[in-house]
């Protein structure tokens, strides 16, 4: 059985196409992004092909805070469509096409005309609990987000009407498509892995200090507004709060007008994963309070340096641990709940130990990616044999 991939940007497909690839499976991979962005991601040349003619300009523009969400809507629709019909003519021949939803329907429809499985992977809610739930959270906070473009909505609904079948990382997800009247029989669980070999404990945390971490883009849905409240309402003498990923100007501005940005919040942008794993390592806890996150890979990645968690219930985080052994799950926007937690690991250095070699322990067991590439395998084994 050969199965080919597509995505506009990179995400979780590379991971699966290096685990197809070990297992002889991959027939190749679309993506949006230059070929010179790839030279790390161990796969021979010939299975990647690429178009990022439209893509690498849309994800610039995307950076771009000020520029008005209907141009950016626009760009993106006509880069995830332009993708589209050109992986359309360009997939290699296959016997299964997974295609990363937004920019996988013509792929899809022709592949399944030709007598191929199409398989729509979604990484995130179902597109109307995310436009709702973001909608909301825009309106609480005054952001700019007036809800998902209809264009979108529309590709996304029609890839995931058309789909032999829809893979999703986390139970959260799934419950999102359920609730939005997909058939369970339809839906396919398969949760991402981490990079062993890459995330490990590199250092131990101070003894004496309480240092907070966050991962990932700066945004209303990733909860960043409900971390910084909490940050400044627990007490120890010694905290520290970290930012990584990219930074959002309009965000800050946004948090300082309302009073609660923490005079010593440290946003220091995007790292490498050598870095990166240097800071799980010495933090001593990693909070992400996402509103909407289909599986927050950066969990795996602090608990395999030995870093506890503290997750919203949106994360995909009970697919991962056990709240109370290696971390704590709290409610979204719950800033009380996420106060009492960090109070609780900052009070108690024993519980935060424990918690961090449990982490550990459990990601080990969890088999990575190696055991996500054999599930997501099976999986389209049986709808080959189905």
């Amino acid at each position: 059985m050969k199965v080919a991939l597509s995505t506009a940007g990179k995400f979780h497909l590379f991971d699966l196409a290096r685990e197809l690839h070990a297992r002889d499976s991959l027939a190749g991979i679309c993506t949006g992004y230059p070929r010179f962005k790839l030279r790390s991601e161990q796969l021979p040349k010939e299975k990647i092909h690429t178009f990022p003619w439209l893509t690498v300009p849309n994800i610039a523009l995307g950076r771009l805070e000020r520029l008005p969400r209907r141009v950016l809507a626009s760009t993106q629709t006509l880069a995830a469509r332009t993708f589209d019909m050109w992986a359309s003519r360009n997939l290699p021949e296959c016997d299964v096409f997974v295609g990363l939803s937004g920019s996988a329907l013509l792929t899809g429809r022709r592949v399944q005309r030709l007598g191929g499985r199409y398989v729509c992977d979604r990484g995130s809610a179902h597109i109307r609990f995310q436009d709702q739930i973001l909608r909301e959270e825009s309106d609480l906070w005054d952001g700019d987000f007036s809800g998902a473009d209809p264009r979108v909505i529309d590709q996304e609904e029609a890839e995931y009407a058309s789909a032999d079948c829809i893979t999703v990382p986390s139970k959260f997800v799934l419950d999102s498509f359920i609730r939005h009247g997909v058939l369970a029989g339809r839906l396919r669980q398969v949760s991402y892995g981490v990079n062993l070999r890459r995330f490990q404990p590199t250092a131990a945390p101070d003894a004496d200090r309480f240092d907070v971490l966050f991962v990932g883009g700066m945004s209303l849905r990733k909860g960043v507004q409900y971390l910084v409240q909490a940050y400044t309402r627990f007490n120890h003498p010694a905290k520290s709060l970290t930012f990584v990923g990219t930074p959002s100007a309009a965000l800050i501005e946004e948090l300082v007008r309302r009073g609660v940005w923490p005079a010593d919040a440290r946003v220091v942008g995007s790292v490498p994963q050598l870095e990166l794993k240097h800071l799980m390592s010495k933090s001593h806890v990693m909070v992400l309070p996402s509103v909407e996150d289909g599986f927050g890979m950066v969990m795996a990645q602090a608990m395999a340096c030995g870093c506890p968690v503290i997750a919203s219930e949106n994360t995909g985080a009970r697919d991962l641990f056990t709240d109370g052994e290696e971390g704590f799950i709290v409610p979204i926007r719950d800033v009380d709940a996420l106060t009492q937690r960090l109070q609780q690991l900052a009070d108690d250095p024993q519980l935060r130990e424990r918690m961090g070699e449990r982490s550990l322990g459990r990601v080990k067991n969890l088999g990575g990616w190696s055991e996500y590439g054999a599930l997501a395998l099976q999986t389209y084994q049986d709808l080959v044999d189905s």
